[in-house]
């Protein structure tokens, strides 16, 4: 028999005060009235409004599109003390709980790059199997696979999409979104998408993907930093009729509550295994662009995408040498000494940060700097063109200018938040 769960929300208080000046019994001075201040209210999550969305479940066959970040935060009765019962947020993954909800079928789950438990290196195949909690069959959608097939969408009648996102163009998860919308769309499956906030959500910039540069490292016409929740870019996908035949999916999104592209917004899991902070995963759409280098990004560190070095730069006072670790079995470099920089402590981005990639440039042997996954990671050949002819990153920035322009008009047409 399986259990029920309370239905999630949250409590907000609100904190005012009033500072009142003390009157002279001879002299009476004007009151001193301080305007209110709030708490900042806390961001749910689509897949915390369990109200939003359970209902479209009951009694229906469903899979899921999830990994190591699909969590809940409920409000449910537990022991809050030694042998007390009361109420607190407690956290689950989103396939327990809708696996353990009563008269809600989950068939199976699909799995994106780095696999359901989020521990694979980046672009490692994943095999299919089965979750070892649950018994549920998993999936992979990474490989030879990135598109579930009719048969593995067959007794299915809706898909739960639940994916943490970061904002950057060459992150494969909104790549996997595409082919579920599209497979969907061609299965008349209708998918739910419970939104996530983009830690990357307050700048867009970086060049705008040319079509004939399409890859699973970037699918669409939009530069490299987009500003959009993973729920306003489903929705951009099916306006501006990406999918294939222009297809349209049965697409609703659950949004945020509390949440605008200003936001900060911590991530409590990360995302994949080389993204383990906050500041690797903002420095990451500047720092993965050494990927498509001879320079490492840190991979097979403890600091990945928040230094970048090579055995080939100025020997300064900072160096590392990579070594296999989760996420990075063979890491670019391994148990070489590399020279570099330390970003760890650098302040919060709201734009791409050329300037590094420009100054390995300069250091590293010109003939072996760039490697064919540059220009794919770049969407563009210009990009490399630009830093070989040594234009300076104001010059870069100014080609992108209108692409982006461009762009700002089409996003604003998906926007579910401020």
């Amino acid at each position: 028999m399986k259990l029920s769960f309370n239905s999630v929300f949250s409590l907000f208080l609100v904190f005012s005060f009033q500072l009142t000046s003390c009157a002279q019994p001879q002299k009476k001075s004007p009151t001193k009235e301080v305007a209110k201040q709030e708490e900042p209210k806390t961001i749910k999550t689509g897949a915390d409004r369990t109200t939003a969305y359970l209902p479209l479940l009951k009694n229906k066959n469903i899979a899921i599109v999830a990994n190591q970040t699909s969590v809940l935060q409920v409000l449910q009765r537990a022991e809050v003390a030694p042998n007390i019962m009361g109420s607190k947020m407690v956290q689950h993954h989103l396939v327990d709980y809708l696996h353990n909800y009563e008269g809600i079928n989950v068939q199976k789950v699909f799995a994106p790059e780095h696999g359901f438990r989020g521990k694979a290196d980046a672009g490692e195949a994943i095999a299919d199997g089965k979750d070892v909690k649950t018994g549920i069959p998993i999936i992979s959608l990474y490989g030879k696979n990135k598109k579930p097939s009719p048969e593995q969408l067959n007794g299915i009648d809706v898909v739960v999409f639940d994916i943490q996102d970061v904002g950057a163009r060459f992150y494969t998860y909104i790549s996997t979104l595409h082919y579920v919308m599209e497979a969907c769309a061609e299965a008349n499956i209708p998918v739910i998408l419970l939104d996530r906030p983009n830690p990357n959500g307050h700048y867009i910039d970086g060049p705008m993907l040319e079509p004939e540069h399409t890859s699973f490292v970037g699918m669409h016409p939009v530069p490299v930093v987009y500003g959009m929740t993973i729920g306003e870019y489903g929705q951009m996908i099916n306006g501006e009729k990406w999918l294939a035949n222009e297809a349209k999916c049965d697409l609703t999104v659950i949004p945020l509550e509390n949440y605008t592209h200003q936001s900060t917004y911590s991530l409590p899991i990360k995302p994949s295994p080389n993204l383990p902070n906050d500041v690797s995963i903002n420095l990451y759409p500047s720092l993965c662009f050494f990927e498509g280098t001879n320079v490492s990004a840190g991979r097979g560190t403890d600091k990945q995408f928040q230094i970048y070095g090579s055995p080939y730069l100025e020997k300064t006072g900072f160096s590392f040498t990579p070594q296999p670790n989760e996420g990075a079995k063979h890491p670019k470099y391994k148990g070489e000494l590399c020279f570099g920089e330390d970003l760890s402590t650098h302040n919060r981005l709201a734009n791409l940060d050329l300037s590094w990639l420009k100054k390995a440039h300069e250091q590293s042997p010109k003939k072996d700097f760039f490697n064919a996954f540059f220009t794919k990671l770049a969407g563009t050949k210009k990009l490399q063109e630009q830093i070989e002819q040594g234009l300076s990153e104001e010059e870069i920035k100014a080609s992108w200018q209108q692409g982006l322009n461009d762009f700002k008009k089409v996003r604003e047409q998906y926007l579910l938040y401020e």
